[in-house]
């Protein structure tokens, strides 16, 4: 079933059942209370008419009279009968007849809209002389003779009111419904589209929805930004790709010219001659193996060899072993380090790290560049930062300089092309001990790059 069915039927599922929950709560209470207030009205009614007995047969000198007995009943539609003490009827009006009569009118009036005919029933009062009770008032009539014929129709126009009102208010609630599916759907639908073209490969395809709904704009921002991630990976792999095959096509087509001159004799294979092989193929063997090392430095594929040892010392020999290199360059290299910070980890492996970094940073420093390290200690954790004030890395090329293949399109004066392979290294090993590497830059004013390590035990 389509999403917008399912809402369209979800939506009218709720606005069905709690309009037909109001509708019955309410038509429920409202003639319940109307009925109370009816009965209520009827007894307050014989109240009265007690009352008013009670006056006439004071007037009368304590006796009632047959004629306004029977004009009583007749006018109030019940039957009146007067006793004594002792249940000896005094008086009685004369339309017990007439009662039958009006009985039979009034159950068919009830049935004609849809009720059972009401049962006779007497109630009775005192009748006082003054202060003291000589006798009864017994008044009969019909127990639901309340229910008039403007009551009947006013019940009637009510429920009708009320099932005309729910069956409005579905209506519009369906139509609203469809809106809504819609709205929600319909970007929805753009974006399940765009997420089939990127599966086909069109990582071009961009979502262009218009919504209010954040959560559905969110939605289109990540597929968005996921298919520009893909396409710069794709262009980035193509570009490895083209560079890879042109690093390999350079030593491959050395060597088989310099093969081809000692075949025909041209040159003579003395040691300039095969140095210049031996060079190349320690080039080809070089990227060769730079390749291998970037395609297995996963986690778990990374064999660690834990020692503890004096992360100061070691740090600063390996700084140390740099600085013929930096100062060829007429760059500079400083220390800060804190001594003694003891690690356990893969002695190997931190050379590896500072190595990639120190390297990197030669990489991108101009002639006069400086390079500072950096090491401390913080919460059982060895915090190492690498400073240079070299040309930095652009805000758009910095989420990607940890993606394997990706280099920055620019390296610092006499460098040699970057395959990308060095901090994808480096993150690898950083995080196969439990290690955090975070890099910040500023385009023409340096990087800083954080490498947080656990001391362990």
């Amino acid at each position: 079933m389509k999403l917008s069915n399912k809402l369209i039927l979800s939506f009218l599922l709720a606005i069905f059942l709690s309009i037909f929950l109001i509708s019955l709560i309410a038509n429920s209470m409202i003639n319940k209370r109307f009925d109370t207030y009816l009965v209520e009205e009827q007894q307050e009614r014989l109240k009265r008419i007690s009352r008013d007995l009670n006056q006439l047969y004071n007037e009368n000198g304590h006796v009632f009279y047959e004629r306004e007995i029977n004009s009583y009943a007749r006018l109030e539609n019940i039957y009146i009968e007067v006793r004594d003490l002792d249940d000896k009827v005094l008086y009685a009006s004369s339309n017990a007849g007439h009662m039958m009569h009006m009985g039979g009118m009034h159950g068919r009036m009830m049935r004609r809209h849809g009720m059972s005919g009401g049962q006779y029933v007497e109630k009775e009062f005192p009748l006082m002389a003054g202060d003291e009770k000589i006798g009864k008032l017994i008044i009969g009539y019909i127990d639901n003779s309340y229910l008039t014929e403007g009551a009947l129709v006013f019940k009637e126009t009510l429920t009708k009111s009320i099932f005309l009102s729910a069956l409005f208010a579905l209506f519009i609630g369906l139509g609203i419904s469809i809106l809504l599916s819609k709205s929600i759907t319909r970007p929805l639908l753009d974006i399940r589209n765009m997420a089939i073209d990127i599966r086909k490969g069109n990582l071009n395809k961009r979502s262009v929805v218009k919504t209010n709904t954040r959560e559905i704009k969110d939605l289109s921002e990540s597929i968005n930004y996921l298919a520009e991630s893909l396409a710069r990976q794709e262009d980035i792999r193509r570009k490895y790709a083209q560079d890879i095959s042109h690093e390999l096509r350079t030593p491959l087509t050395t060597l088989k010219s310099h093969l081809e001159a000692l075949l025909d004799g041209i040159w003579e294979p003395n040691e300039e001659h095969l140095g210049i092989l031996m060079a190349e193929i320690d080039r080809l063997s070089s990227l060769v193996d730079e390749l291998r090392k970037s395609f297995r430095a996963r986690e778990d594929e990374i064999i660690l060899n834990k020692t503890t040892f004096n992360l100061s010392q070691e740090l600063a020999t390996i700084v140390t072993s740099f600085i013929p290199l930096y100062e060829k360059k007429a760059c500079s290299i400083d220390m800060d380090i804190k001594d003694p910070i003891y690690i356990h980890m893969d002695r190997d492996k931190l050379r590896q790290i500072i190595h990639n970094l120190l390297s990197n940073s030669l990489k991108f420093l101009e002639k006069g560049g400086r390079v500072k390290i950096i090491l401390r200690e913080e919460n059982n954790k060895a915090i190492i930062k690498v400073i240079d004030n070299g040309m930095g890395i652009k805000e758009d090329e910095l989420p990607f300089v940890f993606n394997r293949f990706y280099s920055t399109k620019k390296t610092g004066e006499g460098a040699s092309p970057s395959t990308g392979l060095g901090l994808t290294i480096t993150k690898s090993i950083v995080e196969a001990h439990d290690g955090s590497i975070d890099i910040d830059s500023v385009y023409g004013e340096g990087t800083v790059v954080t490498i947080v390590l656990p001391l362990g035990s």
